[in-house]
């Protein structure tokens, strides 16, 4: 079952030295909706998916999962990294390995080729590939893909985990205009299997077609959470991104001030 409870219950984030990203934050998230979080560079999109993927502690508060309503931090790596398939923005590949391989790493929490059976990390790992178009890569070494390609190896070892929470930061970065919307789609099916999809968006206009909710972020607060209609209005697109949009026919359009 992919019916987590999934939320923040006021989580605040602060760095050494002082700087505060995050303030008592309260937030749901919901098993069947895709949300994309939005901001400017340096916002926090980051910083609030590596709180919600268990990578950072939060200073204050916690990120709660069910069934049980467990404090994330309180349990062990392997048993998150079973729940939460995390994406995040930089994904450096220092070892010339097999595309496949990279991927199959999205099964070591639950025992690779060892605890898991075979047929079952095979099976995830090939549809894995398959749906991000790189079916006939299995055998080549990453390094010999291009930056593109490498995004779309690392997004099938998120996919392959098929954890009922995906978290992904910038996941469409780097990759062609096709490749950004078959992503966006691949995303949204996930969602509609009934798992919690979250995902840090820099495109409004990909974010608002595809996108279930918006939570909107400027220097560390939420500015608006909710129906992307309702969150990227002109008057924060204009305050908060400097930029003019407006709605047409469901659409979101959008130009320079």
């Amino acid at each position: 079952s992919y019916q987590y409870v999934y939320h923040m219950q006021g989580v605040s984030k602060t760095y050494p030295g002082g700087k505060k990203c995050f303030e008592n934050i309260h937030l749901s998230f919901l098993p069947g909706v895709k949300i994309g979080v939005v901001g400017v560079n340096g916002a926090g999109k980051s910083t609030l998916l590596e709180v919600l993927a268990g990578v950072l502690n939060p200073s204050a508060g916690g990120v709660f999962l069910g069934p049980g309503e467990k404090n994330l931090m309180d349990l062990p790596v392997h048993e998150r990294a079973q729940i939460i398939s995390y994406l995040p923005q930089t994904r450096p590949l220092y070892w010339a390995m097999r595309v496949v391989d990279v991927v199959r790493l999205g099964r070591y929490a639950f025992g690779g080729n060892l605890a898991e059976t075979t047929s079952r990390a095979d099976e995830a790992v090939s549809e894995a590939i398959k749906q991000v178009g790189l079916t006939g890569f299995e055998e080549r070494s990453v390094h010999q893909l291009s930056g593109g390609e490498q995004a779309r190896v690392h997004l099938a070892r998120a996919l392959a985990a098929r954890t009922p929470i995906l978290l992904a930061d910038e996941p469409i970065a780097a990759l062609d205009p096709a490749f950004q919307f078959d992503v966006m789609k691949i995303l949204k099916s996930r969602a509609r299997e009934g798992r919690h999809v979250v995902a840090a968006l820099h495109d409004l206009r990909l974010a608002a077609q595809f996108c279930n909710r918006i939570i909107m972020i400027d220097q560390g607060t939420i500015v608006a959470h909710g129906m992307p209609s309702d969150v990227l209005t002109p008057p924060r697109l204009k305050e908060v991104f400097r930029i003019s949009g407006q709605w047409t026919d469901g659409r979101l359009d959008l130009s320079a001030l």
